[in-house]
């Protein structure tokens, strides 16, 4: 009877977890998704690309919002049974409440490897493809984002400007500017122009103008009643070089052995793993952090959450015990995120963020340990 009580307080528990999960996870990816879109029409990514990328991203959602997810189920669930009389199910067959702590500890254990796992695996994996998708893309239709009396700088180093659009689609009185600093860059002036292409070339075919061009400053200009601007080979200002949070966690572990091991100051050609230099030895540290310690406050929110068995309904000041316990929980999450900041390359300041959930689950469990005797009886 004690194994049926367990698993349905567990299934329900899982339930209500799987579904705020996913539902959660769905409406936040709704939001990246449409961001997103306005950030591929700017740069003038092809329909497939932006769908192959927001679908990628979806395991990085689920991954953040997790926890708190998980805390939140637990804390409605108990609730509701407590609100039901449905833990008293529990005491009058003879469950001891330090049984359901553990038993519940071993299941947030368990769930903490999978979050390990998404953060380590899946997460790094899925957004490195994700920007692979993007840096193999080419940039397509950018003749439908140039809007007229604005400029566009959506392609790297490249600034087009038009007056007007014509019914033909053609473009009147265009500025583009090309390159970047005061000593090199291009700068042509032009009637008319229109996107052609030739072949898998795409050009922008101008017509009467004057192009100013400045090399190591010099200046030299020549008009022309027809020229072709190759539009071939064009890079957006979105970010497409891998990140640190998109290496793979085999790499990083690599990566930073062998910095410590041979002190050297850039790796990255010679074990060809981005970002893999001293400089950057602190985002690595952080990377480590984040998917191997931030999981393990699961069992903390766990063991938070289950402090809510100590006390019955009936007692004095149930409900703002409650609240306390939810807020600490919400707490403990943003206090979680925010360690994040203080990972760098002190190895003392980093053992005491490494400690920190250690040391929450020991106050917890200790907490259990000396209560737990004196609470047999339902109160």
């Amino acid at each position: 009877m004690k194994k049926i009580l367990f698993n349905k307080l567990l299934t329900d528990c899982l339930i209500f977890f799987f579904i705020a999960l996913f539902f959660t996870s769905i409406i936040i990816w709704i939001f990246q998704a449409v961001n997103f879109l306005d950030i591929m029409i700017e740069d003038g990514r092809d329909h497939l690309v932006y769908l192959k990328f927001t679908f990628l991203i979806f395991p990085k959602i689920v991954s953040k919002v997790l926890p708190f997810i998980f805390f939140l189920s637990f804390v409605y669930v108990i609730t509701k049974y407590e609100l039901n009389n449905e833990l008293v199910i529990f005491w009058n067959y003879g469950v001891n409440k330090i049984t359901v702590v553990n038993y519940f500890f071993k299941f947030s254990i368990i769930l903490t490897l999978l979050q390990i796992f998404l953060n380590s695996i899946i997460v790094p994996a899925t957004q490195d493809k994700a920007r692979s998708y993007l840096r193999k893309s080419n940039i397509n239709f950018l003749e439908n984002f140039i809007k007229p009396k604005k400029f566009n700088d959506t392609v790297k180093d490249l600034t087009i400007y038009s007056e007007s659009r014509n019914k033909d689609g053609s473009f009147s009185n265009i500025y583009i500017k090309k390159g970047s600093g005061f000593n090199n860059f291009q700068t042509t002036f032009a009637k008319k122009g229109n996107f052609k292409n030739i072949g898998n070339q795409k050009i922008f075919e101008l017509f009467n103008g004057e192009t100013i061009s400045v090399v190591k400053g010099k200046i030299t200009n020549f008009k022309f009643s027809k020229s072709n601007f190759s539009l071939n080979d064009l890079k957006t200002n979105t970010i497409t070089h891998r990140k640190t949070q998109e290496v793979s966690t085999i790499n990083l572990f690599l990566c930073f052995s062998k910095i410590y091991k041979e002190k050297l100051i850039d790796l990255s050609k010679k074990l060809n793993i981005e970002n893999c230099r001293t400089d950057n030895i602190s985002n690595i540290l952080k990377e480590f952090h984040k998917r191997i310690i931030i999981p393990f406050y699961i069992p903390v929110l766990m063991l938070l959450t289950l402090l809510l068995i100590i006390k019955s309904k009936e007692s004095i000041n149930y409900l703002k015990f409650r609240l306390v316990i939810f807020l600490i929980g919400v707490f403990i999450i943003i206090i979680s995120e925010m360690t994040l900041r203080f990972v760098n390359n002190n190895l003392i300041n980093n053992l005491i963020i490494l400690l920190l959930p250690l040391i929450l689950i020991t106050i917890l469990y200790s907490i259990f340990n000396r209560k737990y005797n004196s609470i047999q009886t339902y109160k």
